[in-house]
């Protein structure tokens, strides 16, 4: 059982909630602390602030960053929902429209090359009151937005073995949307390039552009019992087709990403070893769903059945 103590609780700024939802979707305290334009040591005056008010500890610290605690979850929703009642006040007293038709999107970049454009635009001839704001992000970052309330759905990518994103209570809501064989990506030229498939031993020693930060490896093939060569990085999956265009390494893509490769790219499944499969999951909180969420969610499905179609 988690004891907060409600009339202490009800002291907090609402700086404070701002901060610690920054803290919670971030990860670090320095990440939010870049975000909102702040010292980190005035971050972690607010949160101690509020972990004060709470009568409880709302973060674990931890060597890779923060994680929230059992009170931390409570207080992160609730805070969440404190923020959005104060921004539509502020936005009624300043005679700005209602936002009850919005809906907040966060997206892979792999999706965003395909499902969401295909979406996006059928919910705009069917819905077109509905407005729906997107974000890019990775996986980790998506998930802990959702948990902290700054969106709504949240499309995900998971490869095996396939599990929930995150360990957190109450678990997310999954829909896988659709399970995909992972490919290479070629330049038209390479010596790989000419025949239907690439076989798993002939990448080996091939020089590979990789994600960046804490997704380095992605964007090399699973299982490799070599340590990859990685000759570049880059977050954008465009970016890095671009660069495999040029002849300057091959990377990995999920097969939807076929049909919108750039010239001068082929993009080839591989024989050989463990067929590797990626998913991308729909998630959301437990819990009721708006009206313009769940054409959103139904407006994502349909695109997926079509593209397989």
């Amino acid at each position: 059982m988690v004891c907060v103590c409600v009339m202490a609780f009800a002291d907090a700024s609402l700086v404070a909630l701002r901060v610690f939802r920054e803290v919670a979707e971030r990860g670090t305290l320095t990440a939010a602390a870049a975000a909102l334009g702040y010292t980190q040591s005035a971050v972690s005056r607010q949160i101690a602030a509020l972990e004060r008010a709470a009568g409880t500890p709302l973060l674990e610290r931890r060597h890779d960053g923060v994680r929230l605690t059992p009170a931390g979850r409570i207080v992160v929703r609730r805070a969440a929902a404190a923020v959005d009642e104060v921004d539509a006040a502020s936005r009624e007293l300043a005679g700005l429209p209602e936002e009850a038709g919005t809906v907040r999107l966060g997206w892979i970049p792999t999706a965003g090359a395909w499902l969401v454009p295909r979406a996006l635009a059928a919910l705009r001839r069917t819905d077109p009151a509905i407005t729906v704001l997107t974000r890019e992000g990775g996986t980790p970052a998506l998930t802990r937005a959702l948990r902290a309330g700054t969106v709504d759905l949240a499309l995900l990518a998971s490869g095996p073995p396939f599990r929930s994103p995150d360990a957190e209570t109450p678990p997310l809501e999954l829909q896988t949307l659709t399970e995909r064989s992972l490919r290479i990506a070629l330049s038209s030229t390479h010596p790989l390039a000419h025949g239907d498939f690439v076989d798993v031993a002939d990448l080996h020693g091939e020089r590979w552009i990789a994600g960046a930060g804490g997704e380095l490896l992605m964007g090399v093939w699973p299982g490799l019992n070599e340590r990859p060569e990685i000759v570049h990085t880059a977050r954008d999956w465009l970016a890095k087709l671009h660069l495999v265009a040029a002849g300057l390494g091959i990377t990995t893509v999920p097969a939807p990403v076929a049909k919108v490769a750039p010239p001068g790219v082929r993009v080839l499944p591989v024989r050989g070893g463990p067929s590797e499969q990626r998913r991308i999951l729909l998630a959301r909180l437990p819990g009721p769903v708006s009206e313009p969420a769940a054409r959103l969610a139904a407006a994502l499905r349909t695109a997926t059945l079509e593209s397989e179609s």
